[in-house]
């Protein structure tokens, strides 16, 4: 049996793994379903078609899977879904999708979300990433794996944040940011590329150089975003091992949208 506090409500219809632990005043609604060794704090509330995953550890105060804050929402039923071995500080709110935006707000697995994240409809989060207390992704956003969010940051709608990136504290997003940038300010500005970062993950000497040059392509050349293509797609071939990290920017700034654009 599952070890539910006497004073939580788990609605009929809960699909509750037996070794899942649910603290006291909780309230856990009758489409949720939640997997084998997630445990979840004090006084939280989760509702609408949420599936949470295996292993998660939710702490005290949040709001999952409630409806969207879109005037145009009317009742569709969208989802919520959570992966595998994240990590949800408190007061942390996710909003289900809408249906025009594919009916699905999405958190992969390893993530480590801190206090006051606000993740609304539809946004997709990867793998691996950290939050930092107080980030906030308007509705459709899309955070790669490995992202890294500074406090207080905030993104704007449809903004896409590609792998490795890093935000620094307070920043606005207000623009695409490539893979493996960091950005800071209001708006923010690309100041470098999350060398470090990359290291600590068991990037090559090889591949951190292309990802230098990727940089310089980018941002330090004087050139325009299709000249920097250009340049960047040289880089696979003189570097094979670095190939996938080629890939990665190119998909990306292949889907930049001409209105947004990329951070500067």
């Amino acid at each position: 049996m599952a070890v539910i506090h006497p004073t939580a409500i788990v609605e009929a219809g809960a699909q509750i793994d037996s070794s899942v632990r649910i603290g006291p005043y909780t309230v856990i609604g009758p489409r949720v379903k939640i997997g084998a060794g997630t445990t979840v704090g004090p006084h939280c509330v989760i509702e609408g078609r949420t599936t949470i995953g295996r292993d998660n550890r939710i702490f005290q105060f949040n709001s999952l899977g409630a409806i969207p804050q879109d005037k145009k929402y009317a009742g569709e039923p969208c989802e919520l879904l959570i992966g595998d071995r994240n990590t949800v500080r408190e007061f942390c709110t996710f909003n289900i999708g809408t249906a025009a935006g594919g009916g699905v707000t999405r958190v992969g697995d390893n993530n480590w979300l801190m206090a006051y994240v606000h993740l609304a409809h539809d946004c997709q989060v990867g793998s691996h990433t950290i939050f930092a207390n107080n980030s906030q992704l308007a509705g459709h956003v899309e955070v790669g794996d490995w992202v890294i969010l500074g406090g207080f940051t905030v993104v704007h709608q449809f903004v896409r944040i590609g792998a490795h990136a890093m935000t620094a504290m307070n920043s606005l997003l207000f623009a695409d940011q490539p893979p493996f940038v960091m950005s800071q300010g209001q708006p923010a500005q690309a100041r470098s590329m999350n060398f470090e970062g990359l290291r600590r993950r068991g990037f090559s000497a090889g591949r951190i150089a292309v990802v230098k040059a990727m940089h310089k392509a980018l941002y330090r050349d004087g050139l325009t975003l299709e000249q920097s293509r250009a340049h960047i797609a040289a880089l696979a071939g003189e570097t094979p091992e670095a190939g996938p990290d080629v890939a990665l920017m190119l998909s990306f700034l292949d889907q930049v949208s001409p209105q947004r654009g990329i951070v500067r």
